[in-house]
Order: structure tokens, then C-alpha cells, then sequence
């Protein structure tokens, strides 16, 4: 798990997968529907609200591909040459349809996992209200609504020792996987692959996964908005990022017993370590990390030296 500071100015960041994977994730909610987009009753305000700072957002960040004339209500998405009436879910008499409708808003233009939490008013503890959740591995968005904070990170080993206390900032979970599922709900066929070693697994079939979320309060409801979002990257990438091979195979082989089961990168460890152990050598051999460094948590943001060059 990383740690950094939140940067406002990159709450939602556009990728250059941005077609493919909002196309993957369509597919995906035609299949799955309320595992991956719903609401409770009482949620809907925030929802709207969420949505309308999205907006503003998008068109404030990215001028040239997102307009919202308020006139009309209508949102223009110039990368995906497409016009979205907003009125549909911005009126007042909507009732309780105008979260459901803002949250697929949403999902139409924006590739990110929205969670939605309000204060239970008898309790006082922060629950799942409403959301969309595309990338999940395990678990359903509907499974989870209407459990508080504390409960839906509970299998998450050290969440209440370490993590508890950081969900204001911007955080990184990352993984190893096969392929690059974006989601798959509990009894997917994909979750069997971490309880084997395959023989014939190539390197170029492995990716690392890092889902990067952040919180933010909506200043008029008062929700908390847990989002993420799943990035994918070829191991065989991390082979040219100094330092990162030798730290990497130090937690495979170091990391806490309970903390690397719940990652569950055991199916992969029989063909990367080595592998990884091989790559330290040769950037030590290039002169990129001295032979005497010492593993540990990097002092550069993001991570390693020339990564503006």
C-alpha cells in the first residue's frame, strides 16, 4: 500500500485507455447490473451532487473535451461525440430515480469507481450508500451497500492498525495478476487462477495492478466519495524502472505472511522472482542502483530517479 499526499487537480485523470475501457466496463454492466451500479433509498441528493462536481470538474480540467451548458443542462463529450441531457436526474421532483440515473451518468463518460458513504445518524459511522464498482476483484458493490467503513475493509489485513487513520489521503493497492481482470465477483472462474502455478506462464501474460483512490467530502450532503481507479501495467515494464526489481523481489519474499495472502501473488512468484532478481543484477551491472543499496521505501515522488527526462 502507497501513501501520498492528494492533489486536487488530478482527482479524475484521463488515460489513454479511456475508449476500451469504457466500452469494457459497458459490457460488463449489461452483464452484471446491480453488482456493479446501485443505490439505497435516502442517497440520492449526494449521488446529483457527486455528479454535478464531476462535471464541473471535467470541464474545468479538460476544456477542450467536455462542455455542460447550464441553460439546457446538456454535457457535451467531444472525445466520445456524444451530448448527455443532465435534466433527466438535476430536477428537484426526481425523487429517489435521480441518484440511480446520475450514478449511470457517470459511468457513461467517467472510467472510475465511485463509493458513496453517508453518516448513519443513530450510529454516527460512515456507511456505503450507493456507488459504482467496475473494479472489483472478489467482491460486488451489492454485497457491500449498507455496511459501514470499518466493515467493508475487514478483510483487509492491518486495516485498523494502519489504514484506518489514512483514508483522507490518495493511496495505491497494488497486486499481480493474469491478464488484466477488471472485475470478477465472487465464484469467477479468474479468482481460481491465484490457487495454482501454471507451467506454461509467460512473463508478458503478468501485469502489475495498482487501484489508486482517494476520498473527498460533497460539501452540501456532507457524503464522503471513496473513488479508485484499476491502472494495469506489463511486468516486463518494471525491468527499465531503476530500483524497482530488487525492491519488488524484496517484498515478495520479505512482506508480511498475511498481508502477501491477502494480494495472493503466489501464482505468479514461481516465474517473477527469479526474473526480478536477474533485472536487479543488470541495472546494477548499468550502473542504474548501486550494489550496496539498501531496500527500502523510495524518497522520490513518483518513485525514481529521471522520471521527467
Amino acid at each position: 500500500m502507497a501513501l501520498k499526499k492528494f492533489e486536487p487537480d488530478f482527482w479524475l485523470e484521463l488515460e489513454n485507455t479511456y475508449f476500451n475501457r469504457l466500452r469494457q466496463r459497458k459490457k460488463l454492466y449489461s452483464q452484471y447490473k446491480t453488482d456493479i451500479l446501485d443505490a439505497l433509498p435516502g442517497s440520492s441528493a449526494a449521488c446529483v451532487e457527486l455528479a454535478e462536481m464531476v462535471i464541473q470538474f471535467l470541464c474545468a480540467r479538460y476544456p477542450r473535451h467536455f462542455t455542460f451548458t447550464s441553460s439546457n443542462g446538456v454535457f457535451n463529450n467531444r472525445i466520445l461525440d456524444q451530448e448527455a441531457d443532465t435534466t433527466a436526474w438535476r430536477r428537484r421532483d426526481e425523487g429517489e430515480g435521480a441518484g440511480i440515473k446520475a450514478l449511470e451518468f457517470l459511468f457513461d463518460h467517467v472510467p472510475e469507481e465511485f463509493l458513496v458513504m453517508q453518516e448513519n445518524t443513530v450510529t454516527g459511522k460512515y456507511e456505503l450508500r450507493a456507488g459504482i464498482a467496475c473494479s472489483a476483484l472478489g467482491w460486488t458493490i451489492k454485497h457491500k451497500l449498507g455496511k459501514p467503513l470499518h466493515e467493508i475493509h475487514e478483510p483487509i489485513p492491518d486495516y485498523k492498525e494502519k489504514l484506518q487513520n489514512s483514508m483522507d489521503r490518495r493511496r495505491g493497492s497494488w497486486g499481480l495478476e493474469i491478464g488484466e481482470p477488471l472485475f470478477a465477483p465472487p465464484g469467477d472462474p479468474h479468482l481460481k487462477l491465484r490457487e495454482s502455478q501454471l507451467a506454461d506462464l509467460r512473463l508478458e501474460d503478468i501485469y502489475l495492478r495498482v487501484d489508486w483512490q482517494t476520498l473527498r467530502r460533497l460539501p452540501i450532503s456532507r457524503a464522503i466519495v471513496f473513488n479508485y481507479k484499476a491502472l494495469f501495467t506489463p511486468f516486463v515494464e518494471l525491468r527499465n524502472e531503476p530500483y524497482i526489481p530488487r525492491l519488488f523481489a524484496r517484498i515478495l519474499r520479505d512482506g508480511k505472511e498475511n498481508i502477501m495472502k491477502y494480494k495472493g501473488t503466489w501464482h505468479v512468484e514461481h516465474k517473477v522472482l527469479s526474473v526480478l532478481d536477474r533485472w536487479a543484477s543488470e541495472q546494477e551491472d548499468k550502473g542504474w542502483v548501486s550494489k550496496d543499496w539498501e531496500e527500502r521505501t523510495l524518497n522520490e515522488d513518483p518513485f525514481f530517479p529521471g522520471w521527467n527526462a
